[in-house]
């Protein structure tokens, strides 16, 4: 048969009444060329405006599917007449055409790789209608297109492309439809959910349940971790136990103090303040001292710098740690002071210098040391008197070794290595340098006692301390002022008594006390209104003013009060 003649295909049509009786009880037609109503001639199918209808079929052919329960029967072939380009009558064999291979529909890929059939689409006036019901309506000499025989035991005719056309390409995939016809040469299909997406397989779901178990481990294992350094944080702390004591605690403050307080004094006056290190042929000691001036100058005590002799060696260091090499400038045995120098110092701090005379009993004061050489140590206390009368450094009477102090006493804590530092007042001025101690005593009276801070402390006011300091830095001694008498240091009654016996003189002749009109044998009581019970005394009431200043001295002789005045000498101290 030509491929541009019609081919029949089994199925319904519209407009065609079903065949009755045992030969058209399935109901089927066949298309084949129209009849010329009025004569019942078949009409000349070559040409290309006649149309075609669907008529009854003629007798059942073989191979026809029977109904259920229907018994198959052999029945003649009636003969037929028929044209050869038309459709062959029911079980006659005609000139047809190998059925077309049948086309599977492109399959696309859904998630997780799972394989999801895609139909091909179909036009909607191809679609025939199902088994049973009328299918559309062709009008008269439309164009009827040129069917493909379906695949054996299907009942759908697709149309083929014309001849002059090529074939079309590939539909593009679309949705997947769960109601499309089966095929069963197409890939089988992932079973589907509810809403029409692929289920994935049991590996995705595998894969999938082991990341979500991984993510949930490391999220847990995150959590878990940042609670535990909480916790540990937290017991690390406060402790483990319910019953935790937590105490109350001020905030932090300030770093800076008012001038006027012990800690305000001291940040000001520690840079000035220096400790001196003593080293000699017999022996070491350590002291105190601070700056006098920018020129390197610092005053400290005499018995700090006198284990070095003429040959020893004394170390400054500051508070910064720096360390320099002094030498003696002067000092004075009398005072027990004495002016050290360093050189290529640069920085220096001096530290001012304040006014003994105006000290009162009970005003604070702060002292600076190196006890025990514990360097930049401070203490505080107060003035606890004034003008008291110390001896220190030997015994009296025995010549220069010792020193007469018109002291200011102190109940700042002052220890071994405190000498030659700082007594300042509450603005961080120098009124004193202190100088002495008295220590416990062990009840035995032999003054063998542990050397230590009882409350009495002795400074050297500064008023005196000034001034020889400045006679050490100008000429290299100190000048003592002088009555010009000898004392008789064996008198045991109250006062100061002029000497009656010795290798000399007991009033120097042409000295100050000869000139005022003293004799030996008086006993002086009282200087300037002041009472005076010891020539110890005397003679540190005495050192308490300059050379040329003039003292009122009450005394008595032969039972009988005198008053005189008279004008203080001048003598090299040692």
């Amino acid at each position: 048969m030509d491929e541009g003649k019609p081919r029949a295909v089994s199925g319904p049509g519209e407009g065609a009444a079903p065949r009755t009786g045992p030969t058209g009880a399935d109901g089927d037609f066949l298309l084949g060329p129209p009849e010329d109503r009025a004569s019942g001639a078949k009409r000349d199918v070559s040409a290309a405006a006649d149309d075609f209808e669907l008529r009854p079929p003629g007798p059942r052919r073989v191979g026809v599917p029977l109904r259920e329960g229907q018994v198959p029967q052999d029945r003649p072939e009636p003969p037929q007449d028929y044209d050869s380009s038309s459709t062959p009558p029911y079980g006659v064999p005609g000139p047809w055409a190998p059925a077309p291979r049948v086309q599977h529909p492109a399959t696309t890929t859904a998630t997780h790789g799972t394989a999801v059939p895609t139909p091909p689409p179909v036009a909607p006036s191809s679609v025939p209608p199902p088994h049973g019901l009328p299918g559309p309506e062709v009008p008269e000499g439309s164009e009827v297109p040129e069917l493909l025989e379906a695949s054996e035991g299907r009942g759908t005719a697709i149309p083929a492309p014309p001849a002059d056309q090529p074939s079309p390409s590939p539909p593009a995939p679309a949705t997947p439809n769960p109601w499309q016809n089966y095929d069963p040469w197409a890939a089988v299909p992932a079973p589907l959910q509810q809403t029409g997406a692929a289920v994935d397989t049991v590996g995705a779901r595998r894969r999938r349940a082991r990341r979500v178990l991984l993510t949930g481990a490391l999220l847990l294992a995150l959590m878990a971790g940042g609670i535990g350094g909480v916790v540990g944080a937290y017991l690390e702390r406060n402790g483990m136990g319910g019953d935790v004591v937590e105490l109350p605690q001020a905030e932090e403050e300030p770093a800076g103090r008012a001038p006027g307080t012990v800690a305000g004094i001291a940040a000001k006056s520690l840079p000035s303040v220096v400790t001196l290190h003593v080293s000699g042929a017999k022996e070491s000691g350590t002291g105190t001292g601070f700056v006098l001036d920018e020129r390197g100058h610092i005053l400290t005590n005499n018995h700090v710098v006198e284990p070095a002799g003429a040959d020893g060696e004394i170390s400054v260091t500051f508070q910064s740690g720096d360390t320099a090499v002094a030498t003696v400038v002067g000092r004075d045995s009398g005072y027990d002071l004495a002016v050290v120098q360093v050189s290529g110092v640069g920085g220096l701090r001096p530290m001012p210098l304040g006014n003994s005379d105006s000290v009162q009993v009970g005003d604070p004061v702060v002292a600076i040391g190196a006890p025990f050489d514990l360097e930049g140590t401070v203490t505080s206390g107060i003035i606890s008197a004034k003008e008291r009368p110390i001896t220190a450094g030997g015994e009296s009477g025995e010549g220069s070794d010792v020193s007469y102090v018109d002291a200011l006493q102190t109940d700042a804590p002052i220890n071994p290595g405190n000498s030659g530092g700082p007594l300042l007042d509450s603005r961080a001025r120098v009124i004193g340098i202190n100088s002495a101690i008295r220590s416990a005593d062990d009840g035995t009276g032999s003054r063998t006692g542990q050397a230590g801070s009882i409350g009495l402390g002795f400074a050297i006011p500064v008023n005196q301390a000034k001034r020889v300091a400045e006679e050490l830095i100008n000429t290299g001694r100190a000048t003592h002022p002088v009555i010009g008498v000898t004392l008789d240091m064996d008198y045991t009654g109250d006062g100061a008594r002029i000497g009656t016996k010795g290798s000399g003189p007991a009033v120097t002749e042409g000295g100050p006390g000869d000139r005022a009109g003293l004799r030996a044998g008086d006993v002086i009581t009282e200087v300037d209104g002041r009472r005076v019970h010891s020539g110890d005394e005397l003679i540190v009431r005495t050192r308490a003013h300059r050379p040329g200043d003039r003292l009122r001295l009450t005394l008595e002789r032969a039972g009988r009060d005198i008053r005189l005045t008279l004008t203080l000498g001048s003598s090299d101290g040692n």
